[in-house]
Order: structure tokens, then sequence, then C-alpha cells
């Protein structure tokens, strides 16, 4: 009930004239009462149950006795329990209450659903108002025991006002409440929405650092290889043409020019074109065609920083997208266009503006017009089409394409639009096919490339590295090789007879020149320095040096008659030639098999082999042949770099310095390293000198004198073997010594048009044209060698120090050899030789029947 008028003193009852007021009644009814107090609460009566109510209400009779209208029954025309659970309680707790929904949103039911239900009838002091003291002193919970029911009445009362929205209605409230709880939800979404990717790119930023390390191919250069001035070009050597430069040896033009066509905005962007760049996410997500529209700066990153691949993932591009953003603002943009400009592609097997300037107009960079920088630029989109403008649709392409380029330097107010209108379309060079490594660069480059890896360079650091290699090579006397070469042999030679030629500076080992092949692309095999070939006659200076250490000396003699038997088996000297006992130098110069057969057996051949060593042949290629007694006649194999080496100990006097092709190798860093050589003493100064006079003999009046020089001594020995397989000459001159070696690919006899088949014939006169040319090439003054222990002639007989005027080498047909070959070594014969006796005379030299080149009988 309500306390409004209660607590306000008005109790008495309903004014006169009410026409709900009962004839003749004292007293209001119920009706009245509920009349009296005001409607109830409206929000807990729906519209029908106001109809409902109005329905009953209207049916119902007053009674004079003052019953009550009886109540419907619960299964009456309420719907899905409505009036049970939204009842309003009979008396509101506070004065305009009307609202109760509980804090869950619940509506409360009823206070006691049986005052609904009464049936008794109702007496008039039932239904009148109790008083309640406002100190609260009433009865405890009266009004609650003693709460008047709902009349019909006020159920329609409490509907019309729910209908026309009044205040104590509850479906507006409800509406509201939902409305404000929507609303609210919405924003938490939206601001989930607009937060996380803000929060997600922050950490994504945060987490993503700038690598530390590029990606090998980002600095991959290619190594050069220089000729022994370290100026002149040989080749150069690896799949990247990277040539950087700083950004102050591109034209300001030139750099506007790449600006112009990959990002017009690099100056004042942040490094990552968000438009592009969502582009490209979209096309990778979509699966569509490649998107461009990267800046310079991100094309940077994805092609210069390690972690970054060129898959086309989301991720990765969120990566790139990161590390753009942070390269921006850490480096400054010229180091980022400085970069890029010694990074990217630009056809042609160029990865830098300079290489691309070389590919593609033959000059530096820093010549480039802004037309051909232009072209360049353009040329970094479609690099294929720019590299080959015969490709269909490449001209069209590339004319539109470099245009392009010239309208955004005109924008960008690089160049005016009457420069542009003059501007002509560069069209490039043919791009030159030729192999770099034709002719003799093939074969410097390859044999250096050896030498660098023996130093501990791998193939990656040699071809990707950018190392700067010095050669020893000179390009003037490597000419005068080839030229020494090819001028002596004739025409008609085979195919498969191969020459090599090596020369030495003896002071230091350095191969200033070789001969290797007429040409590298259609012969790798290097003829100087991959054949290992018999050396014949070439490898008696070994043995005669290990006679003189052990204390034998030029005066000793040895048997030089022929033939002589060993192990059952004849051997015989060139043209079974008799010298009788010689002493060394006779042996030396005329080349006596036999004598050095025993010269050998007399020394022991385990000190020759010492000797050898120490003179550059490698250990392995000894090793079969240490025990044959025809050891001394060159059985063992040799290459043409080992007998130059071998011999220019010799020219330095007793001194081994290892050979090699590198003077020094300078890295990207700037560090030099040298090559450690190795250097060792083979015999003592005295045995070299006492053996090149002895060689001296051999140009000047022996085998040898096809190598004769017209202004200077020289020595040197020469070599045939078994059946002329292979052909010799080894000589030198204190400053300079040179092999020259002559065989066949499938080591059948020789045959060469015009020539015998003797190392003092074609081999001593290709030797003799390249010293004649590298003492022009060098300018090398004549120079004496030291003097020998003793001046001995042949036959022992002392002569007068100083050459001997030569003599030609005569011709003749190649004398027949025996076939017979020892089965195991033998010692040398301990009775007299059975050929014919011979002492040496008291004067002069032993009768010479010819001349002999000491063409040994046995093959190792």
């Amino acid at each position: 009930m309500s306390d409004k008028k209660v607590n306000g003193g008005d109790v008495g009852g309903p004014e006169d004239g009410d026409p709900r007021r009962d004839p003749g009644e004292d007293g209001a009814t119920p009706q009245e009462s509920a009349d009296k107090d005001g409607p109830g609460p409206a929000d807990e009566t729906t519209a029908d149950e106001s109809t409902q109510s109005n329905s009953a209400h209207e049916s119902a009779e007053p009674s004079g006795t003052g019953k009550p209208p009886v109540p419907e029954d619960d299964d009456g025309d309420r719907s899905d329990g409505e009036d049970e659970d939204e009842a309003p309680a009979a008396n509101a707790a506070e004065p305009g209450d009307t609202d109760d929904t509980d804090d869950t949103g619940e509506t409360a039911g009823p206070a006691s659903g049986s005052d609904l239900e009464r049936t008794h009838p109702v007496s008039a002091d039932e239904t009148r108002p109790k008083l309640v003291p406002p100190n609260g002193d009433g009865p405890e919970g009266e009004d609650e025991k003693k709460a008047p029911p709902v009349t019909p009445a006020a159920r329609v009362r409490v509907a019309a006002a729910a209908a026309k929205g009044a205040p104590g209605g509850k479906k507006p409230k409800k509406q509201q409440d939902r409305r404000i709880k929507y609303a609210r939800r919405a924003a938490y979404v939206l601001g989930v929405l607009v937060l996380l990717p803000v929060i997600g790119f922050v950490i994504i930023y945060l987490m993503t650092p700038v690598p530390s390390s590029t990606q090998p191919t980002a600095k991959a250069q290619q190594s050069v290889f220089y000729y022994s001035d370290g100026k002149t070009v040989i080749a150069r050597s690896g799949d990247f043409d990277r040539r950087p430069v700083d950004l102050n040896a591109v034209p300001q033009q030139v750099r506007d020019a790449v600006i112009s066509a990959e990002n017009r905005s690099f100056y004042s962007d942040s490094g990552v074109s968000v438009k592009g760049s969502a582009r490209a996410v979209w096309a990778t997500l979509t699966g569509g065609s490649p998107q461009g529209g990267s800046t310079i700066t991100q094309q940077l990153v994805r092609n210069y920083y390690s972690g970054l691949s060129q898959d086309r993932t989301a991720s990765r591009k969120l990566k790139e997208i990161m590390i753009a953003l942070k390269v921006s603002r850490e480096k400054n943009k010229d180091w980022i266009l400085q970069q890029y400009l010694n990074t990217i592609y630009f056809g042609r097997d160029a990865y830098s503006i300079e290489s691309a300037a070389e590919a593609y107009y033959g000059k530096h960079v820093r010549q480039l017009t802004p037309a051909e920088g232009a072209y360049l630029a353009a040329a970094i989109q479609v690099p294929s089409y720019a590299g080959d403008l015969t490709v269909p649709g490449a001209q069209a392409y590339m004319q539109a394409r470099w245009q392009y380029v010239v309208n955004g330097m005109v924008q960008m107010g690089s160049i005016t639009p009457q420069q542009a209108a003059v501007m002509k379309f560069p069209t490039p060079e043919k791009q030159k096919q030729k192999s770099i490594f034709a002719g003799d660069k093939g074969y410097m480059v390859s044999q250096a490339k050896a030498e660098l890896r023996t130093m501990g360079y791998t193939d990656n650091q040699i071809n990707m590295g950018g190392l700067k290699i010095k050669t020893t090579f000179d390009k003037d006397l490597m000419a005068a090789a080839r030229q020494a070469v090819l001028s002596n042999t004739p025409a008609g030679t085979p195919k498969k007879v191969l020459t090599g030629l090596v020369s030495i500076n003896p002071s230091n080992g350095e191969i200033n020149a070789f001969y290797g092949g007429k040409d590298y692309i259609d012969q790798q095999f290097n003829n100087a320095f991959d054949a290992k070939v018999q050396a014949g006659s070439g490898f008696k200076p070994y043995v005669l040096a290990a006679a003189l250490t052990d204390g034998e000396s030029l005066n000793t003699y040895v048997d030089g008659s022929s033939p002589q038997t060993f192990a059952g088996v004849a051997l015989h000297n060139d043209q079974n030639e008799n010298f009788g006992m010689v002493n060394l130098v006779t042996a030396t110069q005329d080349s006596i098999n036999t004598a050095y057969i025993n010269l050998g057996q007399k020394v022991g051949l385990d000190k020759v082999v010492a000797t050898a060593e120490k003179a550059g042949i490698p250990d392995k290629q000894l090793e079969p042949h240490k025990d044959a007694a025809t050891l001394p006649l060159g059985v063992a194999d040799v290459s043409v770099e080992q007998q130059a080496a071998g011999y220019a100990t010799f020219a330095a006097e007793g001194t081994y310095h290892a050979p090699h092709v590198i003077k020094s190798v300078s890295d990207n860093d700037g560090k030099t390293r040298k090559p450690d050589v190795t250097q060792r003493k083979a015999f003592s100064q005295t045995v070299a000198r006492d053996a090149t006079y002895a060689m001296q003999r051999v140009v000047d009046a022996g085998t040898g004198t096809n190598a004769a020089l017209p202004d200077r001594n020289a020595a040197g020995k020469t070599g045939t073997t078994s059946d002329g397989k292979q052909v010799w000459f080894n000589g030198f001159v204190p400053q300079l010594a040179a092999s020259v070696g002559i065989f066949r690919t499938d080591n059948k006899p020789l045959s060469i048009p015009g020539y015998t088949i003797y190392g003092g014939d074609l081999p001593a006169r290709i030797w003799r044209s390249y010293m004649v040319q590298a003492d022009r090439v060098l300018d090398l003054p004549p120079k004496s060698f030291g003097s020998p222990s003793v001046y001995t002639g042949g036959g022992g007989v002392r002569s007068p120090a100083g050459p001997t005027v030569p003599r030609p080498r005569p011709s003749g047909s190649r004398p027949s050899q025996p076939t017979g070959e020892p089965t195991h070594p033998v010692p040398p014969p301990t009775g007299d030789p059975t050929g014919p006796p011979g002492e040496p005379p008291p004067t002069g030299a032993p009768q010479r029947h010819r001349q002999s080149d000491a063409f040994p009988d046995l093959s190792g």
C-alpha cells in the first residue's frame, strides 16, 4: 500500500461525490481502498493482463453484503505464467517506488501469493489502511500480514499506465538497459580491433632487430687477377661482377635517374611504401602476381641483409618492412643509396653501377651521361630486357621505361624539359660473348687459383671474396714465351704434340712466364704444370751435383765405353759411340749414358735421390725408381715447372726457391698477404759452380749448341728419352732459368716435320728464342757465372776458361735402340768393360766419332 496519504495525516475516506463510493455504506469498499491508494506498480502487469482484468471486473457484480469479487482460477486466460511471475506486491515499500527489478535484472515475485487467492468475504475494516506511527511503533510485520489484495481495477490502471509509457512501466527501462549494454560491447570490440594491431605492430617492431650480417651474395665480388705490375688485369673470376664505388663517384644526375625509376620519394619517406607494401602483401595472401612498390630501402634490405629470403610470404614481407623502417632511422639516405647502387642487379652479370657502366657502355660510372644513367636505372626493373634488346618486345619496353625515368627526372628538377627533349635513347653496346679465359689467361688464372688453395683460400673466397691477386706473371714475358713456341713449331705438327715452357727468376722462385697451351678454352690441360713425363738426360745434372757433394771433382773419371752389360743387358750410348774413360765435364758435355750410370753407382743412388729432392723433384715421383741403375738417365717423371725450378737452383748457386705464381693477395679490408716460399740450400756454391761449368760446355761445344746465346754465356742440358717420346732443353743464365719440354698426349714417339727428335734440336731452338726476347724485355745485362773450382776440358785436359765457338747440331737419322730392359737393379761392373778399352789420353780430348745426345737405352 502507499504511505503517501497516511503519513501525511490525510487518512479519511473518499471525498464526497466520488462515483466509486457505494451509497448507503459508511466505509469504503475494497475497490475504493485500491482507488484511494493510487495505481500499483505498472511495470509488473502486461497489456494482456489488463484486458483480462477488465473483463473480470466488468463481469463482477457489486454485493450489498460487501463481499469482494472472486479471483479467477490460476488456469484462466493468463499466458505463459506471466501474472504469476510478474505480479506486483500489494504495497510499495517506499513512496513512488515502482521498480521491482533486482541487481540481476530479474523481476521480483509477489510478496504473498495467498493474498490473491482469498475466497472468504473481506470486511470493511480489513480493507481500510492501517495507521503506522512515524516512529515505527506499530506491530511488527503488520503491513505484510494484512496487505490488501490486488483488485481487478488496480490491474486495469497498471496496464493502462504501462501502455502509455508511464514512469512506473518496466519495458522501456529494459530496452534502454539493453541499448547501453550493446553499445558498451560494441565499444569494447572496436577498441580491441583498433588497439590489437597497433600493439602487435609495436611488439613486432621492437622484437625485429636489424641483422648484424649481410647476405654472402650482397657483398660478393669477383676476385681480380693482375700481372706482376699489380695494375694490368689478367681476368676477373666469379659469378658476381661487382665493383663497389663511393657515392661521390656517381654523377648526381645518374643518382637522380635511379631515384626516378625506383623511389621518387626516397629522400622524404620513412623507408617504406604503405600502399605498395599492402598491395604486395595482398597479392601474396591471395596468390596473385608479384607486385612492385618496394622502396629503395626495402629493396636494399631484401638483397643486403642476412635472414631475409626472396620467398613470397607475408611474414617475410612484414620482417622486411620492420627492418626497412629501422634502417631508415639508423642510416642516412646517402649510405642507403650507395649500398643499393653497389648491390642491385643491372643485367649482363653486373651487380653494381660501376660494373653496369662497363658492361653496357664500356666506361666508368663517372663518365656516364644522364641519358645513359637513365637507361641503367630503367634496367633495374627488367634486367633481362635491358641486357639484350634483341629479345622480342625488349626494345619497345626499354624505350618506354627509359622515357618514364627521364620524365621523372624532369619532375624532380634534375634536368630541364629542354634537356629532356633533346635526349636520345642510348642504345648500349653489344654484349661481348668472348670468354675472359681465352688464350693464356685461363691457364694463368687456373694456376693462380690452385696456389691460392694451397695457401688456405676456399673457392667461395676466391670467387666471391673480391680478392686482389698479384701474380708473378710478366705480361711481356708471357707473350715472348707464346711467340717462341708458336714461331718455332712447324706447320703440320700433330695436335697431339704438346709443348710446355716455364721461366723462373732464380733469386726468388717467381715464375715470370710459361706456355701451357694454345687456348685454355679448347684445352684446359696445362702442358707446363700438369704434364709429368720422363726427364731423359735432363736428370743428369742432379747426379753430377750428388757426386760433387760426395767429394768427386770435375776431374773424376768414369767409364763411358759402349756397350756395357748390366744384369745381362747390353747398354750403349747414342749411336753406340765409345768414349772410354772420361772426366765429368766430358760425360756431361756429350751426355754419355754409360758414364752416368757408372757415376750413379759410384756415388750411390740414395744420394742422387736426396739431391734431386732438395732441388725440387718430389719424392713420390722418385720413389718408384730409387733403386734402378737407369735412374741417372732420367726415367723418373717430372714436369716442366719442376725442371725449371731445379735448374734455377744451379743458377742461384745451390739455393732452392720453391716455384710460385703469386706475389701477394689483398682482401677487401686492405690486408695483404704474401706466400710463404720454401727456401733451402740444396748444395754448396762450389758444387753449383762446378756443375754449371760442365753445363756451359753443353751449350758451347756439346749437345746443346743450338741454345747458345749471341751475347752471353749460358748453361744447360739436353734430354731425350727412349723411342723419342719426350725431348727437352733446360738452361739458364745467372738471372733467369727456363725449361722447354715436348711430348705427346698418348706417349707415343714424336714426329715433328723438319726436326730430328733430339733435345738439342727443336727444344733448344725454342729456349734460345725465348731467352733472346726475355733479355730484351727485362733488359738483362750480361753476367758471368761464378768460377768453378777447376777448369777442366774434355778428358781431363786443362783448358782455358771461357766459351768456345758453338757448333751446329749435325742432322742425322734416329739410331736404332736395343729393346731389352733389365729386370732388376744391378751393381756396376767389377771388371774391365766388354767394349773397346780406353785410357785417358795424356793430352787432348778423346777421339769422337760423332756428337752424342746421350739417348738412354732404358725407360723406367
